[in-house]
Parts: C-alpha cells; sequence; structure tokens
C-alpha cells in the first residue's frame, strides 16, 4: 500500500536561542542528564579549570547500572545543580562554558537538542517544541500560520489519498499517517470552536480503540469498519458538521472545571521546584479568580467564569492562532495519538488515554490562563500569555511523573471518560 506522508511542520526550524537575553535559563531547577558519549567526551577534556569544575559537579545516572554499554541513554551521568539550583557550567552571562570553550558538539544531546523534540516515523523527521523555552513558546503561540497551508482552514485535502487496504494487518500500523494527519486536520479546523475539535479528537480515540479491539462498539448494530472506510467516514463527518449539534447541547460546569484544574495544578506542588516565574503565574491566576480570605470554592468558580467571558473570551476569539499553535504542538510533542513506547508497567496502551493526557493538559494551562486574565483585566496582552505557558510547561512537563500523576487522577475522579473529559473541555455557558 501507499503510506501517507505525515505532514511535517517546518516551524522549529526558525528557532534560534537568544542567549543571555533569555529571561529565562534553560536548567534552572532541573538535574541535566548526560549521555554516554557526552560523557566519554567530557573524560578527554585537556586538563584546566572547565574540565575540573565538570568532573566536580558529575554524578553517576542510573544508565550506567541498567545499560553501560548504551549509548543513546540519555542520563548516563547527571550534572549536579548548585543551592540556587543553576547549573553550574553557566556562566556569570547565563551562558554554557562548555559550549562557549569547546562548542556545541561538546554538549549532552539533551542540552544539544533543548528545545527541540524530534521523532522519525516512516522516515519522516517532525520536530515540535517544548514551551518551558521562553523564546521557544513565543514563536509556537503567537506564529500566524503554525502548519502551513493546513492551519486556519476550514476545509482540509483529506490524508487519505492513494490509500489502500493492507492485506494481513490487523494493526492500525499502516494508518498511522493518515490518523495523525487527521488528528492535525481536526485541530486546525476553525470551524468549531476549540473545545469541539478536542471533544471530535476524543470520539476520533475512542472510535479507533474500538476498531483496535476488532469490537462493534463504534456503530452499535453494525459491524465494525475498516480503518479506510472509518478514516474517510469521520474525516466526512467533521467536514460537514455532522456531530455540531450533539456538542452544542453538552453541559457545562464551570465549578467542577475549576476544581479539576485547582486539583491538576497541585499535583506536583511537592515533587517539583516551584521557581519564581511559576510563582508569579500561581499568584496571577489565584488573584484573578478571587482567592482569599473567605474564599469558596462557588465564589472562585463565579470569578472564574467571569474571567472567561470578560477577558479571556475576547482576546482568544481576536487572537484564535494562539491556543490552537498550543494544541498543535502539544499533538506534535506527545506523538499523539499513540504516545511514546509503551513503559511494561503500564496496563492501558489505549488512544483514547493518550487523548485524556493531551485533555487535561490543555484543560489546566487555559484554566491558569483564564485566572491570569482576570488577574490583567483590559490589560490582558501576549506577554501574560507566553509567561504563564512558558513557565507551568516548566514546572510541570519536564518531571517524569507528571504524565502518570495526570492519568491516575482522572482515573481516581472518574475523569478518563467520554463524559469526564468532555467536562473538563466544554466551554459553554453553564446552565
Amino acid at each position: 500500500m501507499t503510506q501517507p506522508d505525515f505532514i511535517a511542520p517546518q516551524y522549529a526550524g526558525s528557532f534560534h536561542c537568544i542567549g543571555s537575553d533569555c529571561e529565562d535559563t534553560c536548567c534552572h531547577g532541573w538535574k541535566v542528564p548526560v549521555d554516554r558519549d557526552a560523557f566519554m567526551r567530557f573524560q578527554n577534556l585537556p586538563a584546566g579549570p572547565l574540565r575540573t569544575l565538570i568532573e566536580e559537579n558529575l554524578e553517576p545516572g542510573p544508565a550506567q547500572e541498567d545499560s553501560p554499554s548504551g549509548k543513546t541513554n540519555s542520563a548516563f551521568a547527571i550534572i549536579r545543580m548548585t543551592a540556587e539550583n543553576h547549573c553550574p557550567m553557566l556562566s556569570e552571562d547565563r551562558l554554557c562554558r562548555i559550549q562557549s570553550e569547546y562548542g556545541v558538539e561538546y554538549l549532552p544531546q539533551t542540552c544539544a537538542t533543548y528545545p527541540r523534540v524530534m521523532h522519525t516515523e516512516n522516515s519522516v523527521t517532525e520536530t515540535a517544541l517544548t514551551l518551558s523555552c521562553p523564546e521557544a513558546a513565543r514563536l509556537v503561540l503567537l506564529h500566524p500560520n503554525l502548519l502551513g497551508n493546513v492551519a486556519g482552514s476550514e476545509t482540509i485535502p483529506g490524508p487519505l489519498q492513494k490509500c489502500e487496504e493492507p492485506e494481513g494487518d490487523a494493526s492500525l500500523r499502516p494508518w498511522r499517517g493518515a490518523i495523525r494527519n487527521l488528528a492535525l486536520t481536526i485541530a486546525a479546523n476553525r470551524a468549531y470552536p476549540l473545545w469541539q475539535r478536542l471533544f471530535l479528537l476524543g470520539v476520533f480515540c475512542r472510535r479507533l480503540d474500538a476498531i483496535l479491539a476488532s469490537k462493534a462498539a463504534a456503530y452499535a448494530g453494525e459491524p465494525q469498519p475498516t480503518p479506510a472506510a472509518f478514516l474517510a467516514d469521520f474525516e466526512a463527518a467533521v467536514a460537514s458538521g455532522a456531530l455540531r449539534n450533539a456538542m452544542q447541547s453538552l453541559p457545562a460546569d464551570d465549578k467542577a472545571q475549576l476544581d479539576a484544574v485547582l486539583q491538576l495544578a497541585g499535583l506536583m506542588l511537592h515533587k517539583s521546584n516551584i521557581g519564581p516565574r511559576f510563582a508569579a503565574c500561581i499568584h496571577a491566576f489565584t488573584t484573578g479568580i478571587g482567592n482569599g480570605p473567605g474564599a469558596t470554592l462557588e465564589s472562585l468558580s463565579s470569578a472564574y467564569a467571569a474571567a472567561r467571558s470578560q477577558y479571556f473570551a475576547p482576546f482568544f476569539h481576536r487572537n484564535p492562532h494562539i491556543l490552537e499553535n498550543l494544541l498543535v504542538n502539544t499533538i506534535l510533542r506527545l506523538r499523539f495519538p499513540f504516545g511514546f513506547e509503551k513503559e511494561p508497567t503500564e496496563t492501558d496502551h489505549s488512544m483514547n488515554r493518550q487523548f485524556a493526557l493531551l485533555a487535561a493538559q490543555f484543560a489546566l494551562i487555559r484554566g491558569l490562563l483564564i485566572g491570569v486574565s482576570g488577574f490583567h483585566r483590559e490589560a490582558f496582552a501576549v506577554e501574560h500569555i507566553v509567561h504563564t505557558v512558558q513557565s507551568a510547561s516548566k514546572h510541570f512537563e519536564h518531571h517524569p511523573e507528571f504524565l502518570k500523576q495526570v492519568y491516575a487522577w482522572l482515573v481516581e475522579h472518574g475523569l478518563d471518560n467520554a463524559r469526564g473529559l468532555t467536562l473538563l473541555l466544554n466551554e459553554s455557558v453553564s446552565m
């Protein structure tokens, strides 16, 4: 069969580090992993102050025990942070001394590629950006046309051209390109409000899971469709607006939504350093929803709804590309809806799980932005959005336990299903 090419956006190629002009530093608050190749390069550096500094601040990583000969494991060693949570390799002007003195080829792989996140699929390499970097956040969020001819289109040429039904393949692997492209097509379809595009992605994932499990749940009482038939039908349904009436009738609940945002925001409070930028973000958010003595969930949710309708919604109505870009970049960064290589301890490998993670992360960032808009009111502007997204991304996304905790929380609260995830996302007026 002819495998459809992945849509491979080029925006990440425009990224350039702004060095000491950046308002944050890449490595503040993190442990910096060192891959084995970089570790060996460090051993061959000439004697001198920099080599001594490196040797004094390197500690063994888990990869030395798990796979001593592995060259691709990025945690062969760890650079120990200072008491102020800064990398000891930074100079006074906040530039990396390793790169300044020996060049980028001496950097650990993580440092050399950050903030880029690269995946190769069907010989196509696609690159997203992690928005914990302020300059990457600006590039992604403010880009007027992130996906080229795809972004902002109400109807897009389908990803199924030249596809044929494979014989003897019960998996969805031959359809990965078509599936991922259709997900991006839905995310960029401004004929729908953004929360409805997410709802459509959820339906899409649940039906793909049903096909993968060879069940007839996707179309009750009818034979399970082939992947080709399903993708063509779903694409046509999105283009025609067939599901629009059902989405418009879904109830909204500001109180439950805000409660979810508050609990998601609190997941990492005791397991991740709270930097000054994220502390400022949380202050703006809590102030913007009226937190203070005597505040209740009812009063907070009322202020939250007011901030959304008075400041958040009008701003993003004028600038629809910003949150759309956030969603598109997250789809690319997380390899949605396929995810990363599954861990042996995971029991749920479904696409619905990938959607739940996507939806929860998006709902968390959007909820923080609603509160921040209530803090700044009419002055709410792009710099506040970049600050919020960047600081929250840095606080949450790079912690290895974050996604596991998010999904465990969703399951514990019964929100890992269609109803629960719709509750997180719905921006309709509360009834």
